[in-house]
């Protein structure tokens, strides 16, 4: 997954730099910065989004079991700090980074120094041969690319990350603030598919809009990103290069989305329907776990309206 692209290409100077060259170069250490990340979130997207595909299997049990294994990747104490939130925060901060670095004008257009410039100075600069100079593109925040990866940035992941990792362990406190039962914190092993279950039977229109909008953009933005390593990095391109023309670029733009929105649905289509399964099953956990569960999610603000 890549949250930005950008190409090099010959025109006029980019507005981040007054010779094309500082932009292409810091533009370029982020690009990679932000695709050497990916595939460590692949790995956890495909480790994650594995336990709900079992459930077309075997249903609550497979997929709590598929769970609870898939943890040892991405919950240990080194796998959780080194293969998860650090690269998740080398991508996010080079791919913003970028984008600021290539959309904030420049100043460097303006004399560096309060000198003046004589007119013999500004003839000879203006007799010399121009060149072309390299400029870097950057896609538009209206591209799949963008709005997948900042949906997802801003809306579904806090609120899935607050709801199935951070508030678990403030259930007791949650608890004591919504009644006068003192409920224990959910432990790890507690966090199983029972919880989704309990999410979607208690809330299912706010449920399922969170978990088919996570799903969607997550595996939308990594379709694109998908794209972009294959074409840069395995066909031998740079860039954009593979992207349409000027001319007819609106229907290239069009076959490209409509490519992506094909690999993601095929891909979120398995996920979607192990939740469907899980959603007709009946809830096996304990009464006591359940009202945990629901002091929990009701710790965050999306469960409270």
């Amino acid at each position: 997954m890549a949250l930005e692209n950008s190409s090099t290409t010959k025109g006029p100077v980019s507005p981040a730099s007054s010779n094309g060259k500082p932009a292409v170069s810091a533009s370029s250490i982020l690009t990679t910065l932000a695709h050497g990340s990916a595939p460590f979130l692949s790995t956890f997207l495909l480790i994650h989004l594995s336990a709900p595909i079992a459930a077309n299997i075997g249903g609550s049990g497979l997929a709590s079991s598929v769970m609870l294994l898939g943890r040892e990747y991405y919950q240990t104490t080194f796998g959780e700090r080194y293969l998860l939130l650090f690269p998740f925060a080398i991508h996010v901060t080079s791919s913003v980074a970028k984008r600021v670095l290539l959309t904030l004008p420049s100043n460097s257009s303006s004399p560096s120094s309060g000198l003046p410039t004589s007119d013999s100075d500004t003839t000879a600069q203006s007799e010399k041969p121009s060149t072309p100079t390299s400029r870097v593109r950057i896609r538009k925040l209206t591209s799949l690319l963008s709005m997948s990866a900042y949906a997802a940035l801003f809306v579904f992941v806090p609120v899935h990350v607050a709801t199935h990792r951070l508030l678990p362990a403030e259930a007791d406190y949650l608890a004591r603030s919504a009644s006068d039962v003192n409920l224990d914190p959910l432990g790890s092993s507690e966090l199983d598919f029972e919880f989704v279950k309990t999410a979607i039977k208690t809330w299912p229109l706010r449920s399922w809009v969170l978990y088919t909008g996570l799903v969607g953009c997550v595996l939308v933005h990594a379709a694109e990103g998908a794209s972009i390593l294959y074409t840069r990095y395995i066909k031998g391109r740079v860039g954009l290069s593979s992207w349409p023309s000027a001319r007819g670029s609106d229907r290239g733009l069009i076959r490209s989305n409509r490519r992506t929105a094909v690999v993601a649905s095929v891909a979120a289509l398995p996920v979607l329907m192990g939740l469907w399964e899980l959603s007709r099953e009946p809830v096996f956990a304990l009464s006591s776990v359940v009202r945990r569960y629901q002091a929990t999610l009701m710790g965050a603000w999306v469960y409270r309206l």
